[in-house]
């Protein structure tokens, strides 16, 4: 069912970009150091650089069907970099950033076919977050995500994390609520794994 998110003056950056929504899952956790230090390591985060054995396993059954690809000699989908900041560095394909809200909340956002077995991504070069945020071509789904802090007694700090997702073709709608029962585990502990990392980082190098 789709729900309405809140558009009040405290309202986040998700809210404002993803109002309306299929899906939704949110992840949190509790990291032992204040807002400011989370808030770094939250920067700091490098998404290709979070592992966890559920993760690994989960991201290679996920890139199976464009192996199975490149067997049959159909070009295969570009690699990605080794290297995937949260900020500042390349973005994945078809990717783009919503903004960011300082000690607050970062934002992203992502068009595509992302419930097919082989992915495919819309070019959002030169997209703004109005543009995502009104893009309604047919056939394709949205993603906005978002990390969020709050202060949560002291010195600790709330980290949150939400995965939202849109899809307006109602055979595609079918399609990815097929693919969204099979997927939604696995989401979840990647959601978890990220937060997890933050919250390490936050106390290992304090601000």
């Amino acid at each position: 069912m789709t729900t309405a998110a809140s558009t009040t003056a405290t309202a986040m950056l998700i809210d404002r970009y993803l109002p309306l929504y299929d899906t939704t899952v949110v992840a949190h956790t509790v990291a032992d150091a204040d807002l400011a230090a989370t808030w770094q390591a939250l920067c700091r985060l490098d998404l290709a650089q979070v592992h966890s054995p559920v993760m690994d396993a989960a991201m290679a059954v996920r890139g199976l069907p464009d192996r199975l690809a490149r067997l049959g000699g159909r070009p295969a989908s570009a690699a990605p970099p080794s290297r995937l900041p949260l900020r500042g560095g390349p973005s994945l394909p078809g990717w783009l950033s919503l903004g960011e809200v300082a000690e607050r909340e970062i934002a992203l956002g992502a068009v595509g076919r992302f419930w097919t077995p082989v992915l495919e991504w819309y070019d959002v070069t030169g997209m703004t977050p109005e543009g995502f945020a009104a893009f309604a071509q047919p056939g394709w789904g949205k993603i906005a995500a978002n990390f969020s802090l709050r202060p949560y007694g002291t010195p600790r700090t709330l980290v949150s994390y939400e995965a939202r997702t849109l899809v307006t073709e109602p055979d595609d709608v079918r399609r990815f609520a097929r693919y969204w029962t099979l997927v939604r585990p696995f989401v979840g502990h990647i959601m978890r794994a990220m937060l997890a990392t933050v919250a390490a980082d936050a106390v290992r190098r304090p601000a």
